[in-house]
């Protein structure tokens, strides 16, 4: 069972780490390419964390930064032998999370900073950009928040 969702979490690094060298080569670096009524793509840099937060900081972020991801991937890792074969919300939860985080920091490790492309807005307001690593983290953690409210008793 490890060996499936390890394999999702590989996929995932993959189709962010291609995704983001395709932004690099075709896009110029922060100017919108309208693809769809409020949704750009956008090549953006982010040497900080989620919304850009400590990206103005003097560099000691990058391996802040860095330190949790890596803590996070080998707690995740652990979390994920752990489970039951029967846990398959909760496995593909960390899965994905473990993707994004890995995504992410191959970026902070080779780069300094996290390729962003992807943006959305309305009229004037811009959600952050962000890339397909971030999106596989935030659905693995809407995924977590679901298992943990709606887990059957003898799930726990």
């Amino acid at each position: 069972m490890m060996r499936k969702w390890l394999g999702l979490s590989v996929v995932v690094v993959l189709l962010d780490q291609l995704t983001k060298y395709l932004a690099q080569s075709k896009l110029v670096y922060g100017e919108p390419l309208a693809i769809l009524p409020s949704f750009n793509f956008t090549l953006l840099y982010n040497r900080g964390a989620a919304f850009s937060f400590l990206s103005d900081a003097s560099g000691w972020q990058r391996w802040f930064f860095v330190t949790i991801s890596l803590v996070a991937a080998v707690l995740l890792i652990f979390w994920l032998r752990r489970l039951r074969p029967d846990q398959y919300l909760l496995a593909l939860a960390l899965a994905l999370i473990l993707g994004g985080a890995v995504g992410n920091l191959i970026d902070r490790l080779w780069l300094g900073h996290v390729v962003d492309f992807i943006q959305l807005y309305y009229r004037s307001f811009y959600w952050p950009a962000f890339n397909l690593a971030d999106s596989a983290i935030s659905l693995g953690a809407v995924l977590l928040i679901r298992d943990a409210l709606f887990a059957r008793e003898e799930d726990s």
